[in-house]
């Protein structure tokens, strides 16, 4: 049986993509946001066309879920290209601080020309853009020192721009844009997976089985050792459901007849691996992408 095709491109998203077109002239920088647990499959392939060439710096967030030796790797993988790239997090405010220097060092020429008409303390203007859910309106927070922009841990919150100032920068947050085609199932799985894509239109235990494959996968021991799994049982799993009905036994997720609650049992693994209390995952290795940013 053939999967199921994810409908995900609600309309707010096509409005999205005329709000950076009408607002590309007024912005210095585009500032996009991935999410580091996921690099590639949360590179919007469309930025690059709708920004029509505008610099670019992109922040890996959300580091503190993403395994940081494999961010790393990431972040030297994309440098090589000489691509401007840094790791942040608005949680925690890693690497939040950087951004003003290196957006600064991204537009040195332009500041150089400002300087020398007189304009040195003019403020540089950057658009926020990037995945819904990826932490646009907390960065937007981060930088401008206080409560500003919504900021809520499901995909969808911000639906228009707003522009604060933040010291010498001033912002544009714009609501997250998905792209109309996935170029693989993976890529809309990795998306599910980290809450990008809407609950209502996903089907829980089927995403939770696909999960668990994965990180037997990607990170064996850390699943075992959340949910005290036997390691043979789980090389041995024929399918991701037999694993989330083992972690069902395992937490005592039981109902009438002591079968197994495979739904309680899914909602807990899919929140658990994106609130990292698996630990701290990263799905993607650069060794499998290419040089694309």
């Amino acid at each position: 049986m053939p999967e199921k095709e994810i409908q995900w491109f609600p309309g707010h998203m096509q409005k999205t993509r005329y709000l950076i077109a009408e607002n590309l002239r007024d912005v210095d920088l585009v500032l996009e946001l991935r999410d580091a647990r996921i690099p590639e499959s949360s590179r919007n392939p469309e930025i690059y066309r709708l920004t029509e060439g505008k610099p670019l710096l992109t922040l890996l967030n959300k580091s503190s879920l993403a395994d940081p030796e494999i961010s790393r790797k990431w972040l030297a993988f994309y440098r090589e290209t000489g691509k401007n790239v840094l790791l942040t997090d608005c949680s925690t405010g890693e690497g939040v601080s950087s951004i003003r220097a290196a957006a600064r060092s991204v537009l040195k020429e332009k500041l150089a020309r400002w300087e020398a008409r007189g304009m040195k303390n003019k403020h540089i203007r950057l658009m926020i853009l990037g995945i819904p859910n990826v932490g646009k309106s907390s960065l937007l927070n981060r930088l401008a020192g206080q409560k500003l922009a919504k900021a809520e841990n499901r995909p969808g919150v911000t639906r228009d721009k707003q522009w604060v100032t933040a010291g010498d920068m001033e912002l544009l947050d714009m609501p997250g844009v998905l792209w109309p085609k996935f170029g693989s199932r993976r890529i809309a799985e990795n998306l599910a997976f980290t809450g990008t894509i809407r609950k209502e239109i996903l089907d829980e235990e089927d995403l939770a089985a696909k999960l668990a494959l994965r990180l037997r996968d990607v990170a064996p021991q850390k699943l075992t050792e959340r949910y005290k799994l036997d390691p043979s049982l789980l090389a041995a799993a024929e399918n991701g459901y037999q694993i989330v009905e083992e972690i069902a036994r395992r937490r005592g997720f039981l109902v009438s007849g002591g079968e197994a609650d495979t739904e309680r049992a899914s909602l807990t693994l899919l929140d658990e691996f994106r609130s990292a209390r698996i630990g701290r995952i990263t799905l993607e290795r650069p060794e499998d992408a290419d040089a694309r940013i």
